[in-house]
């Protein structure tokens, strides 16, 4: 049934709609909790009507009721992708045709995957920004994937042992990029990249932890090539590798399994 699935993509709206406002706050040191939403332009206090995820949007053709400054496409671009990624994550959690033999378990879950990918969200996009990953966003997301792990090698009483010999090699690759910031003094990575490889260890455990990093960099040397051909960057530019990461990690979250599958059947 797809009424499930709508329901996820619409918790995803909204809650997207929340990121952006965490984002943004997360710049000006304001509260994103305790204080109502406003224009960044104009600092008029938004009314329920504005803030109708993409809609509102689409509805006002891209500015501000009251100001008439243009909004930033990122606003419904994150709601969206947000939407999005929650449907896939639904189809993860709970495959076609699947049997629910753990409410419970199966609630945590959700919870988990959705929480990690919202961190993930937030990540990629201030980022991409403001060439830095923040610490009041990576390590809340590391501790709630720890604590997470660590439900899942005590599974209930019936320990699972196998999973930390798992998760000891999802987090073994986050010393090569400790490696690369010692060697280059940090110039050419930081040491929020190590911070978010940690988490994505933590997130993807072995194997899928390599086809994340592969994909990242991948993704990184083509965007990057792309973007100096262009003009747009030059060889010394500095291009921000945590949203790669997020990427990829993303890609190796819901397809990394099959793309595994795929590689050794060449062999």
């Amino acid at each position: 049934m797809a009424f499930p699935y709508l329901i996820f993509f619409l918790l995803g709206l909204i809650i997207g709609s929340f990121l952006n406002s965490v984002i943004y706050r997360l710049k000006t040191g304001q509260s994103f909790l305790f204080k109502r939403s406003h224009c960044p332009h104009c600092q008029h206090i938004l009314s329920w009507s504005d803030l109708i995820p993409v809609l509102s949007f689409l509805i006002q053709k891209g500015k501000c009721r009251y100001c008439q400054k243009n909004i930033s496409w990122q606003y419904p671009l994150v709601e969206l992708a947000t939407g999005i990624l929650f449907v896939f994550a639904a189809f993860l959690i709970f495959p076609k045709n699947s049997q629910l033999d753990n409410i419970a378990m199966a609630f945590l879950t959700s919870f988990y995957y959705l929480t990690i990918i919202c961190f993930l969200i937030v990540i990629f996009v201030y980022d991409l920004k403001y060439f830095i990953i923040p610490d009041k966003i990576i390590y809340p997301a590391i501790g709630v994937a720890f604590l997470y792990q660590l439900l899942g090698i005590w599974n209930f009483g019936h320990w699972n042992l196998f999973r930390i010999w798992d998760l000891g090699f999802g987090i073994l690759p986050s010393v090569f990029f400790l490696a690369i910031i010692l060697f280059s003094q940090a110039r050419w990575m930081g040491f929020g990249d190590f911070k978010l490889a940690i988490l994505i260890g933590l997130f993807l455990g072995f194997p899928k932890i390599l086809v994340a990093f592969f994909l990242a960099f991948f993704l990184g040397a083509l965007i990057g090539t792309i973007l100096v051909i262009s003009g747009k960057k030059t060889l010394k530019s500095e291009i921000p590798f945590g949203p790669f990461l997020v990427a990829g990690t993303l890609i190796a979250l819901f397809w990394g399994q099959k793309t595994i599958d795929w590689y050794w059947q060449l062999f």
